[in-house]
Order: C-alpha cells, then structure tokens, then sequence
C-alpha cells in the first residue's frame, strides 16, 4: 500500500474512537456507505482489535483501514493481526520502527521541524501534522518550505471550514475526529453522521 498516494486520493482520513464496540462499528460502516473509505480506528477505543477485525470483514481486503493512536511493537502487530493497513501514531514511538520491520506504512505524529525530521527518518510515510489548530493552515505552508517533498495530514481542529484551506497550504489529505464524527461513537444520530460526512467530502473536494 503507498500511504502517500491513498492519502491523496481520498484526501481525508476519518477518525473514530469509541468506548462502544458496536456503536465504532457502526461508525465506520455509515462512513464508508456515506463515502468516506479511509478510516482509522483508535486504539484507545474499546475493543479496537475487534472493531478492525468486523470492519475489515464488512468492508473487504482492499479498503484503506488504519489503525490509530499505535504506541508500541504490540500495538502494530495486534494492528496487522486485526486487518489494519496502515498505523498512525501521535509521534516518533516504537510502534514506528516495529511499522517499517513489518512493511506497514506509518502516519507519524509531529509539530516543529525537529519532529518532522525526526519522524522522516524514522520510516515515516506520512506526517501526521497535530494538533494542526495551534498554527493553522499558515503554519503549514511555512513548514512545506523546508519540507516540500513531506506529505501532511493536518489533524486536530480541521472543520469544514479550514479544510480546504489546509488543502490549499499542500496538506495531502486532513484527518477529522469530533467535527465529523459528533455523538455516533457514543451510541448518538448516525443521520446527523451521514450529512456531516456529505458536508466534509463537499469541503475536501
């Protein structure tokens, strides 16, 4: 899978956490009807391992699921066993290293130059900009700068509203949790989540 070019593709990258199981399901199968196919999953969420196994099993080998929030070697290998296709990980950790050894690509976390550089050479086949809201989309384009060739995913804060101007700043895609996702991951208004995906695929277009 070339992460970068994925990115690209779908430019937006849906995040679900949830404490329930079936409602983190449900979440990501009204995702993908509305549209939505690359779709990360948190590990930090209940049952992750078992949400990414049902997901994998309802979506087909060949959707771009990720599993998110990766911390350690256990995490991505539980992540690969799951069915996920890609980890992301909030910054330069081991679960990096452990990524690359297994030939899973990696969204890594980072904020100032020195993290990007850091998570470059790591094996990183993305940046995860976060929280991308402390410099917005300015702060992007200056670090695109010196980082022209890196693909960005700004995440943390990203609305209907500013995506499109992180788009506009060279970000590759942007990856959207609460703002899109809403109450659905705690059992809420999956109708609400079906418009607010229809709202986000118009911004990102």
């Amino acid at each position: 899978m070339n992460l970068p070019d994925v990115l690209r593709r779908h430019r937006l990258l849906a995040v679900v956490r949830a404490d329930d199981p079936d409602a983190a399901l449900e979440c990501v199968l009204v995702l993908a009807e509305a549209g939505i196919s690359l779709i990360e999953v948190s590990v930090t969420s209940k049952d992750a391992a078992g949400v990414l196994v049902r997901a994998r099993a309802a979506l087909g080998p060949e959707a771009p699921l990720g599993a998110g929030a990766v911390l350690t070697e256990a995490d991505v290998v539980q992540a690969e066993q799951a069915g996920a296709s890609f980890v992301v990980t909030p910054g330069v950790v081991p679960a990096v290293a452990e990524a690359v050894r297994l030939g899973l690509p990696a969204l890594v976390g980072a904020l100032t130059p020195t993290e990007v550089v850091a998570a470059s050479l790591s094996g990183a086949a993305a940046v995860k900009l976060f929280p991308a809201s402390l410099g917005g989309p300015a702060y992007l384009s200056a670090l695109r700068e010196p980082f022209p060739e890196v693909p960005f995913v700004p995440v943390g804060g990203v609305d209907t509203g500013t995506a499109p101007n992180y788009l506009a700043a060279g970000a590759v895609a942007v990856g959207v949790s609460g703002p899109l996702l809403g109450d659905a991951p705690r059992g809420g208004d999956l109708d609400g989540l079906r418009l607010r995906a229809t709202a986000f695929l118009a911004a990102v277009a």
